[in-house]
């Protein structure tokens, strides 16, 4: 129940984005997805790492035959386009084996064998449909809100000493290599993440069973609430408000060499174009997720999980695309996620329930402080400064030691009773 209850609510929220999307005279996420059936798609990389998450559930047989199968519809694909001089991509493959599969599981299977295939052919289109929305909202973010609030979010970020304008600085003087690494690992996000499920998901086909917290939900959520935020918090970021990328639109030509000057700040216009899509950074929240969920693997996963979230880290500062203020609440918005969606699945406890009121109130507090208190946090940088990483910390502090006291009761829920040794009767 659910999970019909979940499809229900997801299928809803796609057509409402799709309606949205008309409204403006764009394609909507349905109509976007159903296009890629035929069509080349915008990212063979998605889908083919949705179809491996899909693949958990089967076995190794069924694996070779199904990566088999989409290699060959993307190579007839790659033919019948190249005859006819249309637009090369793969992945149509990837998405026609996901299909197959919920077709089988409707046809062919029964019980559990069909409800375990119908989770994976679901976690697959859900993270085919999640990227899907996230261009939608980011659509939407643009058109509904023409003003934007980078000049506060600038103005408190020179309490942190104007993080951007210096990653950009190095980040430039690092040349075209380091540069196309950070690009690289900045545009491969969802690639990172879905080694780490594999990993988290690698016995789904002996258990017969999903467990019952993993990365992709985490995911999934962080995609749905963030681009809620955006709309109450629009921002574009230093490269297009303080950089040659706004053009007119822009403050001035200042990033990265020149950091913004301390003004009054005020909301100001911005084109119908660039998406909102900065407070809080979601590419930070997504890497944060990565971290934490890549700490139980083998050594390799664990440097990856650290190498994605400082090479994430560094393009999003380096590259203009977001403030120092945005990755700290990108921080405090994943933990506080994370730690709500544990307690859903341990059950809510004292502990669990404090920490996601606090995770959340931090998050206000900043977003107000970013506001109302900018010119003010500008004004006394050694006094907010400080207290803005010591608010992230406190709550990253509070989500290590909760998770640990969790991890001990659990483990101890586990251990066998001592044996008791039988006393000698007294004659």
């Amino acid at each position: 129940m659910l999970w019909v209850a979940v499809s229900v609510a997801a299928l809803g929220f796609l057509i409402a984005l799709e309606v949205a999307a008309r409204r403006y005279g764009e394609p909507g996420p349905i109509t976007d997805q159903a296009r890629e059936v035929i069509f080349a798609p915008k990212s063979g990389t998605v889908l083919y790492v949705s179809m491996a998450l899909m693949m958990v559930v089967l076995t190794w047989r069924q694996r070779f035959i199904a990566a088999g199968a989409a290699i060959g519809i993307d190579v007839v694909f790659w033919l019948v386009r190249r005859a006819v001089d249309a637009e090369m991509m793969f992945g149509n493959g990837a998405l026609w084996v996901t299909l197959a599969c919920a077709v089988i599981a409707v046809t062919r299977r029964t019980d559990r064998d069909r409800v375990l295939l119908l989770k994976g052919v679901g976690l697959a289109l859900l993270l085919v449909a999640g990227r899907k929305t996230g261009y939608t909202w980011l659509l939407i973010t643009s058109k509904t809100r023409p003003a934007v609030l980078d000049q506060y979010v600038a103005t408190a970020d020179h309490a942190l000493g104007n993080p951007s304008w210096l990653v950009g600085r190095i980040v430039a003087a690092t040349g075209t290599v380091g540069a196309h690494v950070l690009d690289w690992v900045y545009i491969q996000l969802a690639v990172a993440a879905v080694v780490v499920a594999l990993y988290q998901l690698r016995n789904v086909a002996v258990e017969r069973r999903f467990p019952g917290h993993h990365l992709v939900r985490t995911f999934l959520v962080i995609g749905l609430l963030g681009p809620g935020i955006y709309m109450i918090f629009p921002v574009v970021g230093p490269i297009f408000a303080y950089g040659a990328d706004g053009g007119h639109w822009a403050v001035a030509n200042l990033w990265p060499d020149t950091p913004p000057p301390v003004n009054t700040p005020h909301p100001m216009l911005f084109d119908e174009i660039t998406p909102r899509n900065c407070m809080p950074s979601l590419h930070t929240a997504w890497a944060t997720a990565i971290f934490i969920h890549s700490r139980k693997g083998p050594w390799a996963l664990r440097f990856a999980g650290t190498f994605w979230l400082i090479a994430t880290l560094g393009a999003t500062l380096g590259f203009g695309y977001h403030y120092g203020g945005d990755i700290v609440a990108g921080v405090v918005f994943t933990l506080t996620i994370e730690t709500a969606l544990r307690s859903l699945d341990r059950g809510w406890d004292r502990s669990g329930i404090q920490l996601v009121v606090y995770g959340a109130a931090v998050f206000a507090g900043l977003l107000a402080s970013y506001r109302y208190l900018s010119v003010e946090m500008a004004g006394h940088p050694w006094v907010f400064g400080p207290l803005l990483i010591l608010a992230m910390t406190s709550v990253v502090y509070g989500y290590v030691r909760t998770t640990k006291l969790w991890d001990r009761k659990a483990a101890s829920a586990y251990l066998p009773e001592p044996r008791r040794e039988p006393q000698p009767e007294l004659v």
